[in-house]
Formats: structure tokens, sequence, C-alpha cells
């Protein structure tokens, strides 16, 4: 099993006063290689658990599949440089992969590294229906769930985390990781593993476009964020459809579009 927290030595200050020498716990972060039946596609930095999780949700949103029943396979390779997460695609997913094939590296916080044309940085999302609504006053204390999966975070500060909440506001499941968009992943890789699949998603970070195409691809329709929204993130909500809420504090919140979903 992979260590995904590490301790070192630190001097910490308060003031003018520099302290001695103690010990502080960092989130450990690693490079990630996902490799298609037998061929690297990306490389992405991320904190080394879940990574299964990782790894279907990434290609889910990513265009790679469809439906995680596309993947036969998928096998975790560690080595003191990196993770391989090898991944065993159907033979029809894999040609149209490397029909459209490209070469990046994911950093830390950044979604659309390697990207070779504009063309590709805005993907074609499905208009969403109008399916789902919650009341708002059932998710005024929702914020404690992203602490509740936040264990690497808890004790370094160093993570984001992404929750999948019921139209109801009861917890489903959450993933954390040093990187935004790793995190969502994960999650939404776990939801498409999962039978009854509505609910609504949660985020501890901004809300960029990347994290709005993430959620509509996968045919969810309402995105809470903490923190605030970007331009393009509401210019694609307002394409696609999606209810986005920025600053989202519990008991309130800024709604950029489609506030029909949302109940007082």
């Amino acid at each position: 099993m992979v260590d995904v927290i590490k301790t070192i030595a630190v001097n910490k200050f308060n003031a003018a006063t520099i302290a001695s020498l103690q010990t502080d716990m960092i989130a450990i972060e690693m490079p990630v290689a996902l490799i298609y039946n037998g061929i690297s596609h990306v490389v992405m930095m991320a904190t080394p658990k879940d990574l299964d999780y990782f790894a279907i949700g990434f290609s889910l949103t990513e265009g790679i599949i469809q439906s995680p029943n596309e993947i036969y396979g998928i096998e975790i390779q560690t080595s003191p440089k990196g993770i391989e997460v090898h991944i065993e695609l159907s033979s029809r997913r894999f040609m149209a992969l490397k029909e459209k094939r490209r070469n990046l590296t994911g950093r830390t916080g950044c979604g659309i590294c390697g990207t070779e044309q504009i063309d590709e940085v805005c993907k074609l999302l499905p208009q969403l229906p109008l399916l789902a609504h919650i009341s708002l006053v059932d998710f005024t204390d929702s914020l404690k769930y992203l602490k509740q999966v936040q264990i690497v975070g808890e004790q370094t500060g160093c993570t984001h985390a992404a929750v999948w909440l019921s139209l109801s506001g009861e917890f489903i499941a959450g993933f954390e990781d040093v990187g935004r968009h790793v995190a969502l992943d994960k999650l939404l890789g776990y939801r498409a593993k999962q039978t009854n699949q509505q609910g609504i998603i949660l985020v501890s970070s901004r809300a960029s476009y990347e994290m709005v195409q993430k959620v509509a691809s996968c045919g969810i329709e309402i995105l809470l964020a903490v923190s605030a929204a970007t331009s393009m993130a509401v210019d694609m909500a307002q394409q696609c459809n999606l209810t986005l809420v920025g600053f989202f504090r519990g008991e309130k919140g800024v709604i950029y579009n489609a506030k029909e979903r949302l109940n007082g």
C-alpha cells in the first residue's frame, strides 16, 4: 500500500519569532500514468489512493469510454518514480482512442495541459434535463461532508474534496486529492459504478470550466462549489443548462444559472 502522508522537519514562525525544529505532515503527491492497452496516454499529479476510481472517472470525463463496462481490467503498479495505472479497454474504445490520442502532462490545478488546439478545450455537452430539484434548506449542513472525506487534508491542509449528495441532502460518497480535478474524477468514477446515480455534486474548490464540463458530461444537473465560478464555467453552465452555485456556505450562495432546480 502506498503512503499518502509524509512527516518532515520544519521551522514554524509566529510574528518575529522562528520556532525550533519541529515535525509536520504533508500530503504525498506523485506522478500517476494512465496507460491504455499498453500505451501511455497521460501523466497526472495526484494523491496515490482510490486510483481505480480515478481511472474510471478520467476515462469517462475525457470521452475515452461511455460506460465503465468498456474497461475490462485495471492494474496498479508502483515504482519509486511514480505509479502506473494499466487500463484494459475494449477493442472498439481503444481504436477510437488511438484516433484522437494526445500527449499531455497534468499538473496540480491544471486541467488542459498539453491540449493541442483551442477547439479541444470546450467539448460539446448534452443539454441537461430538468429532472433534479432540491430544497436548499436540506443542504445547510452539507459542508461538513467535505471535511468528513478529507482524511489526508485534515492532517495536512493540502487536499480538495468532492462529495456526492442525494437530492434530499444525504451523504452518498466523497473523495479527496491534491488536485481538484482528480478528486472529482475519483468521485465520478465511483458514481459510474453505482446503480442509482441520482444526486448532486459539492466541491471544495472554485467552479472552473473543467469542473462544469466533467459534471455535465456525466449527466449531473446541479454543482455546488465553495468558491467562485469563472466566466467560462458560467458560459458552459448556460449552454448545457447546468444549475451552478458558487460561494456555497450552506445557508447562502450565489446562483449563476438555472435557479429553477432550487427551492428555498
